[in-house]
């Protein structure tokens, strides 16, 4: 079968790649669509550590092909979008609802594939740059048949990541500011959950002017190409300002334009050695920076809900879909998203 394959040096789209059954409380999905997510690009340039050879991809949905035993909550036949979350179920974090703090989601890659008779990394527990992959079945969320599997896709990554900080991890209030530092696939998401929200000041900042009409369609009030131009705006500072481009004096200027009792949320992600400063002194009323890790989510329950407000208009996905491109052409596409030509390309199978 066609997939993605890293080996270190270079990306290849190679056809002979062959996954395992799927075990006791796995699922296996034909791959329908897979977005390009930066993340996947940042495996490549090294800002993500990662063991090589490696299937890449993580953002994706398809069709069940076959379930493991003990799975029943999806079966053959069903439209699923995938989570990167591997997360066990049964650990104190999961106990408390946070998926995204599970240590058994973080740092285990497993091996289903191969190639050649080796065996090849799995990325984010997903691949979904594969026709084909074996997950958990928690990861596995059945979605409507009427949502077109290219958009749904990003659902799993870009939507979960975006909407999830605004709604989960900043818990964005009915008539606050917000700040939202690049616009890009995950930017964009940033400003419609600031929109579902009910926030009233949404400032889009990103340094390409050819990005306003699609930040103000996802629900910028503002645009400004730096964010020198925020307080004008907002006197005051943000009640929550968002970095979504991962570099550190981003990070800064987020800290800087907040408001008292601000939040400062970190999406971007620079390089692991990165390390970012502020003035201690600007910290003490009560203003706070936040890691966000995939959105604090809850997928079995945040992926039907943002499938939910799909299907009644109020969560934009097909807009996303900037490009759509064959596995074939996985280098067109990286190129398009490294120059940011894209908001999301996704790749189809």
């Amino acid at each position: 079968m066609r997939g993605v394959v890293f080996d270190g040096k270079q990306i290849q789209v190679v056809d002979d790649l062959e996954v395992r059954e799927p075990g006791p409380g796995e699922v296996l999905v034909a791959i329908s669509a897979a977005g390009l997510c930066h993340s996947d690009l940042s495996v490549v340039d090294g800002t993500i550590p990662f063991p090589v050879p490696v299937v890449l991809g993580h953002e994706g949905a398809g069709v069940v092909e076959a379930v493991g035993v003990g799975v029943t909550h999806v079966a053959p036949g069903d439209h699923v979008a995938l989570s990167t979350l591997a997360n066990c179920g049964t650990c104190a974090e999961c106990d408390r609802g946070r998926p995204t703090m599970c240590r058994q989601a973080i740092g285990r890659p497993g091996k289903p594939f191969t190639r050649g008779g080796k065996a090849v990394y799995q990325f984010a527990s997903n691949s979904a740059f594969a026709e084909r992959t074996v997950v958990k079945a928690v990861q596995a969320v059945r979605i409507p048949e009427d949502i077109p599997l290219p958009s749904a896709a990003l659902i799993g990554c870009g939507v979960l990541t975006g909407v999830g900080a605004v709604l989960n991890r900043a818990r964005v209030g009915l008539g606050e500011s917000v700040v939202v530092i690049g616009t890009g696939g995950i930017g964009l998401n940033v400003l419609q959950g600031a929109r579902i929200a009910g926030a009233l000041t949404i400032v889009a900042v990103d340094a390409n002017p050819g990005k306003e009409a699609v930040a103000r369609e996802f629900g910028a009030t503002h645009f400004l190409t730096s964010a020198e131009g925020v307080r004008e705006i907002l006197p005051n500072g943000a009640d929550h300002a968002f970095e979504c481009v991962g570099r550190v004096e981003l990070i800064r200027q987020a800290v800087d334009l907040l408001d008292r009792h601000g939040q400062a949320v970190l999406l971007g992600v620079p390089p692991a050695a990165a390390e970012a400063s502020f003035l201690v002194s600007s910290m003490y009323l009560d203003k706070s920076i936040l890691g966000c890790r995939y959105g604090s989510s809850r997928p079995q329950r945040d992926i039907a809900l943002y499938a939910q407000l799909y299907r009644e208009g109020r969560l934009l996905l097909d807009e996303l879909v900037t490009e759509t491109y064959p596995v074939e052409d996985f280098e067109k596409a990286a190129e398009d998203a490294e120059a940011g030509r894209v908001a999301r390309g996704v790749l189809t199978f």
